[in-house]
């Protein structure tokens, strides 16, 4: 029985279907189900190979390293494409429904981590059209892999998801805020102080509020540099108000874990089992005591 806390990432793992033995579900266990001593091994080395594949794409990106070493840099970005080939086709094969984790976030993502390595191979036309480092830098999406892997990634975009309601209404009130400051300062200041139309304008708004501050539009009359003094000033709680609400969303999910210590049978590797629960929900074995159980910030399926 799916619980109120049981996590989205977990949910998705479940809809792509659990093969119910041999080989698909040892590996199955091995990349889906991280509470297990495989599992754990597998995430640690995938992560690592993420975070020095990107580190190969930016020092490749440096056109002096890329002249000295460009043989070194096309063999372990090779060996890095090959890699997470293979670990796309094996999530591929180790689920029942193969087609939806394609179509899926981390799907599309795992794709266009490798996808560039083969484009220029098989498309070598594209060279003459662009530099080839524009494909080189869509394997930065590898990043975006190790959400799949790191539990409080998974809890930003819980609370992000959770509060996106209200930072739309608080946005949509700095839109208005900025669109009638700018429009009065189009007004105030005019064009022959630079604030040619209302987008720049507007644009002077933006990088006022957000305290960016360019400098190249700046008010020359004393009325627009009260209003550019009172935009500054509102600036400082608009950068406060969305980091309040992600963070008041966060401590709450962080307290609810609290009191809700998700445990994995032994068993079976099945997760989500409350605190009153004494036997697996799927295989019918004994559960741990909950003071036994694995981290709460371990997610047990991806």
């Amino acid at each position: 029985m799916e619980t109120p806390f049981t996590n989205a990432a977990q949910r998705d793992a479940a809809d792509l279907g659990r093969p119910p033995s041999g080989w698909r579900r040892r590996m199955y266990e091995v990349i889906f189900e991280s509470d297990t001593p495989a599992g754990r091994t597998f995430d640690k080395v995938i992560i690592a190979a993420i975070l020095l594949s990107v580190a190969v794409v930016i020092a490749d990106s440096v056109p002096t390293l890329h002249q000295r070493h460009i043989t070194v840099f096309d063999a372990v970005e090779w060996f890095f494409t090959v890699l997470f080939s293979l670990e796309y086709l094996a999530r591929l094969a180790s689920v029942q429904k193969p087609l939806r984790y394609m179509r899926s976030f981390f799907g599309i993502v795992d794709l266009l981590s490798v996808l560039p390595t083969y484009l220029a191979v098989l498309f070598p036309e594209l060279h003459a059209l662009i530099d080839v480092r524009i494909l080189r830098l869509l394997r930065v999406f590898r990043i975006f892999k190790l959400t799949d892997y790191v539990a409080e990634y998974q809890m930003l975009g819980e609370a992000l998801a959770a509060s996106r309601r209200k930072i739309l209404v608080f946005l949509s009130a700095v839109l208005m805020v900025v669109l009638i400051l700018g429009t009065l300062l189009y007004v105030v200041e005019g064009p022959e102080h630079g604030f040619t139309d209302i987008p720049t304008a507007v644009y002077w708004a933006i990088t006022t509020i957000t305290t960016v501050g360019f400098g190249d539009i700046t008010p020359k009359t004393s009325i627009g540099r009260f209003i550019a003094s009172v935009m500054m000033l509102i600036g400082w709680g608009t950068l406060a108000v969305p980091t309040g609400i992600v963070t008041a969303e966060m401590t709450a999910r962080r307290q609810l874990q609290g009191f809700f210590q998700p445990r994995a049978c032994p068993a079976c590797g099945a997760a989500g089992h409350g605190p009153e629960a004494r036997f697996c929900q799927m295989c019918g074995g004994a559960l741990p005591p909950a003071g036994e159980s694995a981290p709460a910030q371990s997610p047990p399926l991806r």
